[in-house]
């Protein structure tokens, strides 16, 4: 069954959504980071995937009292991304009550240090692969590289990675559906690896296609707080599960 990990991403400590990552077109919702936590965790909800945009715009993460105060407020294991870019940051994260941490410009710019990492912290770092048009971005996605997404990942394969957060950027807060033959390929390709669904759910069919295709993770954020997802349907299928 796959695992539905909802998204809270943050900007100066309230939720927003961007639109194919562009932080001029954020959307700003009434409801608090912790308030959707908890709600996510009477859905039955184990996993969190908490972006510090801010962070991720600074390069080092800004928002780590949020952090704080979900790990200390809910029992679900929260994945963090934004802003990681030294192991003083990476730290940070664990420090602040992170179960996982994201790191993907490191990985992309700086691969010996991200493959350190690996060696050090093991399944508790995942890399986040953002791509456009087939190239990977970096830096709040704000630039790109010349890497594919499988030369990236072939990268560290064999270092012990065993998660990965592939956002397709054109899809991301669109409401369009996924890139679903794109996470089908990865998926069958690296069947050792995790490969999560990021971008693009706007409804619970998206879910069950992936399901269909033996994806094992999807990250849903912006059809949750437009009621395309409700609670009740998490709830629902985090019962199944």
């Amino acid at each position: 069954m796959i695992e539905i990990i909802p998204a809270i991403d943050i900007i100066e400590g309230r939720c927003v959504r961007l639109s194919q990552g562009d932080y001029g077109r954020s959307k700003v919702y009434d409801a608090l980071p912790l308030d959707m936590a908890l709600a996510y965790q009477d859905a039955g909800v184990s996993r969190l995937h908490l972006v510090d945009l801010d962070g991720a715009k600074q390069s080092e993460p800004a928002n780590l009292r949020v952090l704080e105060q979900l790990a200390s407020r809910t029992g679900m294991k929260i994945e963090w991304g934004g802003g990681i870019k030294s192991e003083e940051a990476l730290r940070s994260v664990f420090d602040a009550g992170a179960a996982f941490a994201i790191c993907g410009s490191v990985a992309a710019l700086k691969p010996e240090l991200f493959r350190e990492w690996l060696l050090a912290f093991g399944p508790k770092v995942i890399l986040g692969a953002d791509i456009r048009d087939g190239r990977v971005a970096v830096n709040g996605w704000l630039a790109e590289t010349e890497l594919g997404i499988e030369e990236l990942i072939d990268m560290f394969a064999g270092d012990g990675l065993g998660n990965v957060i592939c956002t397709d950027i054109s899809r991301d807060g669109m409401l369009q559906g996924p890139s679903f033959e794109l996470y089908k390929d990865l998926q069958q390709r690296y069947d050792a690896i995790d490969i999560t669904v990021s971008g693009g759910i706007s409804c619970m069919a998206d879910i069950e296609k992936l399901e269909e295709m033996e994806l094992r993770k999807v990250i849903v954020g912006k059809a949750i707080y437009e009621g395309r997802i409700t609670m009740e349907d998490i709830e629902q299928w985090s019962q199944k599960g």
